[in-house]
C-alpha cells in the first residue's frame, strides 16, 4: 500500500478542500465545489472513494451530489448522524456521532469522530491518527475559530477544548484561507504575546508570497490562537481594559467577550 498523501484543493474565494489519496483511492473533506475534486481526480488518475463533511453550510456540501452522479459507482458519504436523521444532508449514507471509529477501506485510513458544536449545532470533525491530522471544517481555523451560527459560547469553548486535547503535534486541516485576518485580530487581544507577533510576521510574508498558511498545527494554536486561550490573564486584562469583559472573567465569558469582539473587528 502507497503512503497517504494530503493534497489541498482551493475553492471559490478562500476555501480549502481536503484530498486525502494513495495514488490510486482518493476521500475528499468538504466538497463545496465538484469541478476541481474532478479535475484533480482526472490528472491524477484517482478513484474516489469516499466524501467526508463536517457541516451542512453550502460551501462543504454542494458538490456531493454532483461528485456521486459522476462516481458511477456507489460512494459512501460521512457525515453527523443527526443532519442523516433530520435529512438536513440528505446525501449522508454513513451517520456518525462523537467517539465512533470509520475506516476508509481503500486507503486503509481510520478516523475518530468528533462531535464539535458550535459553528452549527451539528458540526462535527475527524481525527486521523495514522496521519497526526485533523479535519476540523469550520471550528477551530489557523488563528481563530468559526462564528457561532447555531451554538452557543459555552458548546464552543467545549469542542475547543475536545480539539486542545489531542496530541500537540496534530495538524490542522481547517476549511479556510482566514489566518492573517484572524492573526491581526489576535494581536489586538493579546498584544504582548511574542510567539503570537513572530507568527503575524511570518503569515504576512507568506500570504505576501501567495503561499497557503494552511495547515496549522495544534501547539502552534495553543500558543497563538485566542479562542483557545480563554484563561490567558493578559487576554481578560486587555478584553477588561477594552471594556469588552465585566464582572465574571470565567472562560465561557472570556471565549464569548473575545468572539463577540471578533466578530465586529
Amino acid at each position: 500500500m502507497k503512503p497517504l498523501q494530503i493534497q489541498q484543493i482551493p475553492a471559490f474565494d478562500d476555501n480549502y478542500l481536503w484530498l486525502i489519496h494513495n495514488s490510486q483511492n482518493a476521500i475528499i473533506v468538504d466538497p463545496g465545489d465538484a469541478a476541481p475534486v474532478q479535475a484533480y481526480l482526472h490528472q491524477h488518475n484517482l478513484q474516489l472513494s469516499g466524501i467526508l463533511i463536517t457541516h451542512h453550510h453550502p460551501d462543504h456540501i454542494g458538490g456531493v451530489a454532483e461528485l456521486l452522479r459522476s462516481a458511477g459507482t456507489p460512494i459512501p458519504v460521512y457525515g453527523p448522524r443527526a443532519d442523516q436523521q433530520s435529512g438536513r444532508i440528505p446525501t449522508i449514507t454513513h451517520g456518525c456521532q462523537d467517539g465512533e471509529s470509520i475506516t476508509i477501506d481503500a486507503l486503509a485510513c481510520r478516523f475518530t469522530v468528533l462531535d464539535v458544536p458550535g459553528h452549527t449545532s451539528t458540526h462535527i470533525a475527524y481525527y486521523s491518527p495514522d496521519l497526526s491530522s485533523l479535519f476540523c471544517g469550520d471550528t477551530l481555523f489557523a488563528g481563530g475559530c468559526g462564528r457561532l451560527f447555531e451554538g452557543t459560547p459555552a458548546q464552543m469553548l467545549a469542542s475547543l477544548k475536545k480539539i486542545a486535547a489531542l496530541p500537540a503535534s496534530t495538524a490542522i486541516y481547517c476549511a479556510h484561507e482566514y489566518t492573517l485576518s484572524n492573526l491581526r485580530f489576535a494581536r489586538a487581544v493579546e498584544p504582548d504575546n511574542a510567539r503570537l507577533a513572530e507568527r503575524f510576521n511570518r503569515v504576512t510574508e507568506q500570504r505576501g508570497q501567495g503561499i497557503s498558511t494552511v495547515p496549522s498545527q495544534l501547539d502552534l494554536e495553543l500558543q497563538t490562537n485566542p479562542f483557545l486561550r480563554s484563561a490567558s490573564p493578559d487576554i481578560i486584562r486587555t478584553l477588561q481594559l477594552n471594556n469588552k469583559l465585566s464582572g465574571n472573567a470565567d472562560e465561557v465569558s472570556v471565549f464569548a467577550a473575545v468572539r463577540e469582539w471578533k466578530n465586529n473587528f
